[in-house]
């Protein structure tokens, strides 16, 4: 009989902790997290372990025979991700691991750049013998490992600076482009950031609402905004949020390969990868932004927050049953914009909302639309 993909599934995570249980039996300390997610990134690494004041990134193929280009890949950008977006790993050693527990053993040289670890290769024999010696090799500062593992978001300021970079010299302006005027797209902009800076100056909250049919430039607008309000240096951070999938694909992936090719025509290399992930510190899915939060008192990095379509945010009935069957989130009473602007309102200072809203869209059932806004005010 053929197994389903939950017996697979089920196969897979008897048989990783298994084999923990026989490698790290002789452990005294440490801690073990299944499937962490990476704050907002959406990734779930397979298994951290945190020993010695290290964290151990562990990327399970079970009954693979090889060690796989595309495993290496993966774990890798794992800890770039981590280093990147997760406040409690800016400093510490990653160590990313990758098991294919059938493989032959491999003998691993060991290099470390930018506090990671080159992947290391392992079977389902040598885990806990790698782990070890990594941990004989370093004498890493001691830090609290639940700490660690209940961290926040937060994009580091190379990240910022990469993702303006990546975002100044750009060819997406054809994919956002309108009929309306650049002027007319300047004096919104200029409009905004006058009341951003008179928010900031005088310790307010407020919030903006760009209004206008589909191709007027809304979108640009927030892409443009997002990029001016983000200083690294200042700790101000500013994040594009969208619901609307394909739009966030097609605009980090049309970023990314501009970002390439400018670098390919100026003799410099830049993987697609890492260009995404410059792309991922300022263009974000809605929902990761909004899951991010439940259940925490976290504040949020960014002063300034772009909601693209505000019009679609859902209606307190529709998110409730959500969060409820797929979330398992109980007693989750809000509508989608009270929620969103609840996080923003966490803020003591300052704080900024730009909704973005298409004129002459349709609202799906489930969705708020624009009234909801500032009934949650």
């Amino acid at each position: 009989m053929a197994k389903t993909p939950f017996d697979k599934s089920r196969f897979t995570w008897e048989s990783e902790i298994t084999i923990l249980k026989d490698q790290l039996r002789t452990f005294s300390d440490g801690r073990i997290v299944f499937k962490y997610t990476i704050p907002r990134m959406g990734k779930r690494v397979d298994t951290v372990v945190l020993y010695r004041n290290m964290v151990f990134l562990l990327e399970f193929k079970v009954g693979d025979k090889e060690y796989r280009e595309s495993t290496y890949d993966q774990v890798y950008d794992y800890a770039l991700d981590l280093r990147n977006f997760q406040k409690e790993s800016h400093n510490k050693l990653l160590v990313p691991i990758m098991i294919s527990t059938k493989a032959p053993q491999y003998q691993n040289k060991l290099k470390v750049r930018d506090r990671i670890v080159e992947p290391l290769r392992c079977n389902a024999d040598n885990i806990g013998a790698a782990i070890q010696y990594i941990g004989s090799r370093f004498e890493e500062p001691a830090f609290d490992y639940v700490q660690w593992e209940n961290s926040e978001y937060l994009p580091t300021p190379t990240i910022v600076e990469a993702a303006q970079a990546l975002y100044r010299g750009h060819n997406v302006h054809d994919i956002t482009r309108s009929d309306a005027g650049a002027e007319n797209l300047t004096v919104t902009t200029d409009e905004i950031n006058r009341i951003i800076d008179y928010s900031k100056a005088n310790h307010r909250k407020s919030i903006c609402f760009v209004t206008g049919v589909p191709g007027a430039g809304k979108t640009l607008v927030g892409l443009n905004l997002a990029i001016q309000r983000s200083d690294a240096a200042a700790g101000e951070h500013a994040v594009f949020l969208s619901g609307n999938f394909p739009l966030v694909t097609v605009l980090q992936e049309a970023l990314a390969r501009d970002k390439v090719e400018q670098e390919k025509q100026a003799g410099s290399k830049l993987s697609k990868s890492d260009a995404l992930r410059s792309t991922s510190a300022f263009i974000q899915i809605i929902h990761k932004y909004r899951d991010s939060f439940v259940g925490s008192d976290h504040v949020p990095p960014e002063r300034v927050a772009i909601f693209d379509e505000a019009q679609c945010a859902w209606t307190e009935d529709m998110i409730t049953k959500f969060m409820q069957t797929k979330k398992g989130v109980a007693n989750f009473e809000y509508s989608e914009p009270e929620f969103l602007i609840s996080t923003t309102d966490r803020h003591q200072d300052w704080a900024v909302i730009i909704c973005l809203v298409g004129g002459g869209q349709e609202i799906n059932t489930g969705e708020a639309g624009l009234p909801e806004w500032p009934i949650a005010i």
